[in-house]
């Protein structure tokens, strides 16, 4: 076999064909687009919102929630009577007589002496020819002594003094009072005022029929009785934050309350007092208390802490109030990051590691509760804007000096 050169390149294969330029362009495979259902983003923002909204819930609930640990107490077995009791008489006539008075016994002359002197009394007086009011007085009087004693006599107690019980009562109530929980107080707090309520309610009047009290006169013609209601308004506003005065203008002419013609306080007057920036945890009213009355001459009467009121006659005033409720949110989702923090755990850890998270779980959540129990302790602040109605009630009568208007020449007489 000869290597003829015509036959080798005859065996050779012919080139491709060449490619049309269009379809060799360089063209980069687009990124594929990354698409979130919409139901899954709401579903994860519900879930994230109520997650925060029970761990606010958890952080801020009141003790009255927690469950009581322990089984119920049980209550003491009752005790025999005290023998003090025992050693009384069953019945009247187990009493003991009383023998003769002895010799030095003077109760039964002073007791004659004393009823002939009050029939003397009364003897001389009709034939003197008394008023007949002091008469009905006197005897109006007599029957409210009578009433009075009788009432006593009803509900009169024991004269024998329980030595034993007294003793014995607080060594057994002091294992219950140690044993007592939180819970237990809330709970006996509660009931005590649903008790209270409905002894307030099922309480009845008991008083005599007979008001013993005379009728007093009035002390001066120019008289602002008691109950008799100044309507002013503020001049200066009020924040509960700080301490400080307020002062308030009377609006409306104030007259005597016998006749109701003598001007004795002045539209323009005004009333000087404080109020309380002590407020407790729900509170809505800012309690207002007046301590002076200025007249325009600079003349000026003291007075003793009366409460203010609004319009309606409720006691204290009310506008604005700031419970500071986003400080006490963040308090609590700072502490709810902050224990979530500390709780994390890693699989492998050394004993260093583990050292180091469990301190740092135990300062994390001591922080945690010392942030929420500040934001807790911050009180409401109430704000009173200037020019709020406010209203002064009377609660002793005041006599004063008539107020004279400017065309008479006098300011007062």
């Amino acid at each position: 076999m000869s290597d003829d050169p015509d036959t080798v390149q005859q065996e050779v294969p012919p080139p491709p064909a060449k490619e049309d330029p269009e379809t060799l362009a360089l063209r980069a495979q687009p990124p594929r687009a990354i698409r979130f259902r919409r139901s899954v983003v709401i579903g994860l923002a519900a879930g994230s919102s109520l997650a925060l909204m029970a761990t606010a819930w958890i952080a801020l609930r009141p003790p009255t929630f927690e469950l009581i640990s322990g089984a119920p107490e049980k209550a003491p077995p009752p005790r025999p009577p005290a023998d003090a009791l025992q050693s009384m008489p069953a019945t009247y006539e187990d009493v003991p007589k009383l023998g003769p008075p002895l010799p030095g016994d003077l109760g039964r002359p002073i007791l004659e002496h004393q009823r002939t002197n009050a029939i003397g009394m009364e003897a001389s007086g009709i034939d003197q020819g008394g008023n007949p009011q002091a008469d009905a007085s006197r005897q109006a009087a007599d029957r409210v002594r009578l009433i009075a004693e009788r009432k006593a006599v009803r509900e009169a107690v024991l004269l024998v003094p329980l030595r034993d019980r007294a003793e014995t009562a607080p060594s057994s109530t002091a294992p219950v009072i140690q044993q007592t929980s939180q819970g237990d107080i809330s709970s006996s707090q509660e009931a005590r005022a649903t008790d209270g309520k409905a002894g307030f309610v099922a309480t009845r009047d008991t008083g005599d029929e007979i008001n013993a009290h005379p009728l007093v006169p009035a002390a001066s013609p120019d008289l602002i009785a008691a109950g008799s209601v100044i309507a002013a308004s503020l001049i200066t506003g009020i924040n509960s934050d700080t301490p400080g005065l307020v002062i308030a203008q009377v609006t409306e002419q104030v007259f005597d309350s016998p006749t109701g013609r003598r001007l004795l306080i002045p539209q323009g007057a005004r009333l000087i007092g404080r109020y309380d920036h002590v407020v407790a945890f729900g509170q809505r009213r800012a309690l207002i208390v007046w301590q002076r009355i200025l007249w325009p001459d600079g003349s000026s009467l003291r007075l003793e802490n009366v409460p203010a009121t609004d319009p309606s006659g409720y006691a204290g005033l009310a506008d604005k109030v700031d419970f500071h409720s986003w400080h006490l949110l963040q308090g609590a989702a700072i502490s709810t990051l902050l224990g979530v923090g500390g709780n994390l755990t890693f699989s492998g850890e050394s004993d260093l590691v583990r050292a180091i998270r469990e301190s740092t779980q135990q300062n994390a959540a001591r922080a945690g509760d010392q942030l929420t129990a500040r934001n807790l302790n911050i009180q409401p602040t109430i704000t009173i804007r200037p020019g709020a109605e406010v209203r002064l009630v009377v609660h002793r009568d005041l006599i004063l000096t008539p107020w004279k208007q400017e065309e008479t020449g006098q300011w007062r007489n």
